[in-house]
Order: structure tokens, then sequence, then C-alpha cells
């Protein structure tokens, strides 16, 4: 059962990733999958923020809460310079 660690810890893992280029794959309900690429901005107590910039240059901001990434509403996956990637889940490491 995930608790309050389990969140702090999702958390910790993301703030990790700061500044990094990400693929976002969210689940927008109604089998409506969002895939995005975008850079994790900041982190919030409860919420974390993806700046997302599309091909006509429009810079859009999403916010999910850690949560979403515990329930795999959402699942970031960090793009490396080189080597694999790394994916950023709900379950600890």
């Amino acid at each position: 059962m995930a608790n309050k660690n389990t969140l702090d810890a999702i958390r910790k893992n993301i703030e990790k990733h700061l500044g990094k280029k990400i693929v976002l794959r969210a689940n927008k309900g109604r089998k409506k999958i969002v895939v995005k690429e975008g850079v994790i901005e900041n982190t919030y107590p409860s919420i974390f923020v993806v700046k997302i910039d599309d091909e006509y240059n429009n810079t859009t901001r999403v916010s999910y809460s850690y949560s979403d990434v515990l329930t795999s509403t959402v699942r970031l996956e960090v793009k490396p310079a080189e080597g694999k990637r790394q994916i950023i889940s709900g379950m600890p490491n």
C-alpha cells in the first residue's frame, strides 16, 4: 500500500531530473493517451510542472500530481544524452 513516504520518494526521483528532457505519456481517459516531449521545469510539494514546446514554437506548461505517477496515469521517461532511457515510475527502485 502506498503512503506519504512513497509519494516523497517519487517527488525526490523527479527532482533529480529537473531540467532534463523527458517523454511524457498521459492517460486522458476513454482510450486517449497523449505523448509529448518536454522538460521537467519545477517541483512543488504536491505537483510537478512540465514545460512542453510544440512544433509551432508554442510553449505550454502542464502540471501533474505525484499520485498520477504512482497510479501510472502519467509515465515519465528521461531522454539521456547517451545510453538507455530511464523510466520514472511509482514503484520504488
